[in-house]
């Protein structure tokens, strides 16, 4: 095995099992050409799955069942970096995450810095949403979750006790990424982050 595929599958197996990904995930280890050589070998050797075009994994296997299908966020996350869009929770499934809703969403959406797409991988539906809000880089996913909420219920119903069940959400840690992003959002989502902000620290 070359010394590229080497490297490759020890970053693979220290991701662990389940983790989809695509060729940029290795683009600090060679030129693409010896990038998708050493994938393709990786596949016929039985190590990685292909899963679509330019989509592989490290399926979690199943003592009856063998290789399993990989869960949709490690799909949907393979997907924005294989575009190079951000991604977030979609707003229904951020309200779930953050305990404001109980109810789970029946399909895997996704809040997309891109295009508005479906993707099929895998046997999985992903869809993805152009989002309304900005999606963070350099926050976490709870921070990303409360813009991905607040564009999902609208300015209309942003009431004082949404305000306080964020900021009961958030360490200061997201508030201070939220705070760096208010010029990215429209008005009304910049004031209910400044009213978080209050409640936290009020």
């Amino acid at each position: 095995m070359s010394a590229v595929a080497d490297k490759i599958i020890k970053r693979v197996r220290g991701k662990g099992r389940g983790w989809a990904f695509t060729p940029k995930d290795f683009l600090d280890l060679g030129t693409r050409a010896s990038i998708d050589m050493a994938l393709t070998r990786l596949v016929q050797a039985g190590q990685i799955r292909r899963i679509g075009r330019g989509l592989y994994d490290y399926p979690k296997l199943h003592d009856k069942l063998g290789a399993l299908t990989p869960d949709a966020d490690s799909i949907a996350q393979a997907v924005a970096t294989q575009s190079g869009d951000r991604l977030s929770a979609s707003g229904a499934q951020s309200a779930n995450r953050l305990g404001i809703s109980t109810q789970v969403p029946a399909k895997a959406s996704y809040a997309t810095s891109g295009q508005t797409r479906v993707k099929k991988v895998a046997g999985r539906t992903i869809a993805l949403k152009r989002s309304r809000a900005p999606i963070l880089d350099d926050a976490s996913q709870d921070a990303n979750a409360v813009l991905q909420l607040l564009a999902h219920v609208g300015k209309a119903n942003i009431d004082d006790d949404l305000i306080h069940r964020l900021a009961s959400q958030l360490d200061d840690r997201d508030l201070k990424a939220l705070r760096k992003a208010q010029p990215l959002m429209p008005g009304w989502m910049s004031d209910a982050v400044h009213k978080i902000g209050l409640v936290r620290h009020g």
